[in-house]
């Protein structure tokens, strides 16, 4: 019996947030408008399949943008660490 797999990209999935790569001078005023240091921002690994199709590297700063039923959209930010 032949069973037909479906491969499905974790970025095309419905549930997926949007991932983007912010530019350095955008990554610094971010840091400076929360007065963190990216070692204090949540980590993500750079093999996190939510990455895939990025040209990402560790010390980048993604943007992670979520659908929210109550506040329309949210923004987080994490730091990319070695995975």
């Amino acid at each position: 019996m032949s069973v037909d797999k479906k491969i499905v990209k974790v970025k095309n999935h419905i549930y997926q947030p949007k991932h983007e790569i912010l530019p350095k001078d955008e990554a610094e005023n971010i840091l400076k408008k929360f007065n963190v240091r990216t070692n204090q921002l949540p980590y993500i690994m750079s093999n996190d399949k939510g990455l895939e199709d990025l040209d990402i590297r560790p010390g980048d700063i993604i943007k992670i943008t979520r659908k929210s039923p109550t506040a329309g959209e949210s923004v987080y930010y994490r730091y990319v660490v070695q995975g």
